[in-house]
């Protein structure tokens, strides 16, 4: 193995940056070339493609997004259009790559392996729902950022004596709410795992309000409903007056926590060591306080584990 590529797709997360870093700096430890690939599989497919030295990831550990770009490609499920991504990987000679994204970026990794591409995926993405790891990187930043938010909201929903319902991103995984949630000390938290009982929250709220209570919080995740309507529906219903607050992707920004930019930093070194041993169409997750690698299809296909007890403490908490 001489060369190798990095990439990242899909929906950009804080924490990339470092994984970038860590990926050319060992890279070029084990005497690589190596490249990095522009704006995900679109960028890919356009040779958008040029060596990188340690210097061109100088001081981009602390930063947001993504240096190499990222975006959207469904075109990518198309076989002719791999075809297209293979022939300019083997037209400048890169023998591996490492993706970094979410489970949209790993069918794509998977595709390349079985046509012959050593393929190794990292899980970059706020949501935490790679099934492989228990967190992705970006995660913990995000999280951060829902919290501060929340924070600030119960700030002035404290002073108007109000109720503030908060869309939280998560696509269809509820932890970045539920984790928000318990950190932020939120009383209601609305999640795919969690379910949803309208008639139970507005019941609650209504005896909150009774009992004299000077604000609530109620954190939803993504396209589960509403959050307009639902404000609206608590307030004419409970006589609690009530906003709602779309956080949107103001969550995929900022600069890495800690944790993101060592979960990053290590999983980008893992990947460059099991390319160097020969290994491919690998996903690097973390197992409590050990790294680990999967086959990419396990890591697609692996079923989510709910942890009931932290579900169970939020029911305490209200």
């Amino acid at each position: 193995m001489k060369r190798i590529a990095v990439m990242t797709s899909g929906g950009d997360a804080p924490g990339m940056n470092a994984a970038i870093r860590a990926v050319v700096r060992s890279g070029l430890h084990y005497g690589l070339e190596v490249y990095g690939i522009f704006h995900g599989y679109k960028g890919l497919c356009e040779g958008k493609i040029r060596k990188l030295n340690r210097y061109d990831v100088t001081r981009i550990i602390s930063r947001g997004g993504t240096v190499l770009g990222s975006a959207r490609y469904p075109e990518f499920a198309k076989k002719e259009v791999r075809e297209i991504a293979v022939k300019q990987i083997r037209d400048l000679g890169i023998d591996a790559i490492v993706v970094i994204g979410g489970d949209g970026t790993y069918r794509g990794a998977q595709a390349l392996s079985e046509m012959g591409i050593p393929t190794i995926g990292l899980p970059g993405t706020i949501d935490n729902d790679i099934s492989s790891t228990d967190y992705t990187i970006g995660f913990f930043t995000a999280m951060q950022t829902v919290v501060d938010s929340i924070d600030k909201l119960r700030d002035t929903s404290m002073s108007h004596k109000r109720c503030s319902v908060v869309e939280v991103m998560g696509r269809h995984c509820g932890d970045l709410a539920l984790y928000a949630g318990i950190a932020g000390g939120s009383e209601f938290i609305i999640t795919p795992e969690t379910g949803f009982d309208k008639e139970q929250l507005i019941e609650a709220i209504t005896n909150s309000n009774k009992s004299g209570k000077r604000h609530a919080i109620v954190i939803v995740t993504e396209n589960m409903l509403n959050v307009l309507d639902l404000s609206k529906e608590i307030e004419e219903k409970t006589g609690f007056e009530t906003r709602a607050t779309v956080l949107g992707h103001v969550q995929r920004g900022g600069d890495p926590a800690a944790f993101d930019r060592v979960l990053a930093t290590e999983m980008g070194e893992y990947a460059v060591d099991l390319l160097v041993k020969g290994k491919s169409g690998r996903a690097v997750g973390l197992k409590g306080m050990e790294y680990v690698d999967y086959d990419i299809n396990f890591a697609l296909n692996k079923k989510r584990e709910i942890p009931n007890k932290r579900y169970g403490l939020v029911g305490r908490l209200k």
